[in-house]
């Protein structure tokens, strides 16, 4: 008897297995009611009785040893089985789509990434506003018919709180608070209260750009703009400025390129005048450098502005404002190759 217990000793002792179906093999084959261990208990009736004591000792000391072999033996193998943590048990079983950045949101960041080149830092100021920031500091008289020229949500009928209708509002902010030179670009969103159709909506997107130092000339923005528009549409492209006016420039113009779809030889997308207009522009008015605390006598500085809308219409022909906004899945599945 106990040359058969010393025998399986060793033959436990060098028991292998590599996954949990041979472990459970190993300890039905050792310690199930018909394994080893228990013939052994069997055949325990016959053992003289003076030697009951010392076998049984050594049974047990068997079925102890065994039992601790295979639960290290399963210790092991479940280890070996552990799941890799790359694999995601949260998912769905269900395929799902890749999805892509909002068109608006990549003519954004092309917008800025073109005026980080030149130098532009990124600034940003809050949506909902007070009079001071968006008209009166910006050289809209309380009174100025200027001030008809946006529709403006007020907050609850405060006069002097209300939602932003440009991102002018940020330049203020920043010349307030900053001496020159200041050179930033301010992207974000703006309301005006008007009627929402294909060719308008209560809401949409600004990128404004300033430039406030020593000696800036109407110069410096001409050779920004061009920069800017053939880095956005081509490096054929050309451009224009006609006179206009803003309130916080003087001379103030806005900017036309040329049609990119027809080249400049007139289609109807540019109702066949082969240009296009993108954005206004003009030297910052002095009035609006002291009332932001520059000193106008030595300081000057350009201001550009343009709808994000605007660009992406030129860039990928959409005809709809409200496409932008209505998060149609597919639409934005139109843009996922987009760059």
């Amino acid at each position: 008897m106990l040359d058969r217990i010393n025998a399986l000793k060793a033959e436990i002792s060098a028991l292998q297995a590599s996954t949990p179906e041979e472990v459970e093999a190993l300890r039905i084959k050792y310690l199930s009611k018909k394994g080893a261990v228990n013939a052994l208990m069997a055949d325990f009736r016959s053992v003289p009785a003076d030697q009951k004591k010392a076998v049984g000792m050594e049974i047990n000391a068997l079925k102890e040893m065994a039992a601790g072999k295979i639960n290290a033996l399963r210790s092991a193998t479940e280890s070996a089985e552990t799941l890799d943590d790359s694999l995601d048990l949260s998912r769905t079983a269900a395929p799902l789509p890749l999805g892509t950045r909002h068109p608006l949101s990549l003519v954004r960041d092309e917008i800025v990434e073109i005026f980080r080149r030149l130098g532009f830092t990124v600034a940003e100021g809050p949506e909902i506003e007070d009079d001071w920031h968006v008209f009166s500091s910006l050289n809209f008289a309380a009174d100025h018919p200027a001030r008809d020229m946006q529709d403006t949500f007020f907050i609850q009928r405060n006069p002097d709180v209300l939602l932003r209708t440009h991102t002018s509002s940020v330049q203020s902010r920043t010349m307030e608070h900053t001496q020159p030179p200041v050179r930033i670009v301010c992207p974000g969103r703006v309301y005006r209260n008007e009627a929402i159709s294909a060719r308008a909506h209560c809401f949409f997107h600004q990128v404004e750009a300033l430039y406030v130092d020593k000696n800036v000339s109407f110069a410096d923005l001409k050779q920004t703009l061009l920069y800017f528009a053939r880095e956005m549409f081509g490096p054929e492209t050309k451009i224009r400025l006609r006179p206009s006016y803003f309130p916080f420039t003087e001379p103030s113009a806005e900017m036309d390129i040329s049609c990119n779809l027809c080249g400049g030889k007139g289609c109807g997308f540019c109702k066949h005048t082969g240009w296009v207009e993108i954005l206004g522009c003009g030297m910052v008015d002095p009035n609006v450098l002291e009332a932001c605390g520059i000193d106008s006598a030595t300081h000057s500085g350009f201001a550009l502005g343009m709808g994000v809308e605007r660009i992406a219409n030129l860039k990928y022909r959409v005809n709809d404002l409200r496409l932008f906004s209505e998060n149609d899945v597919r639409f934005l599945r139109e843009f996922t190759h987009a760059r």
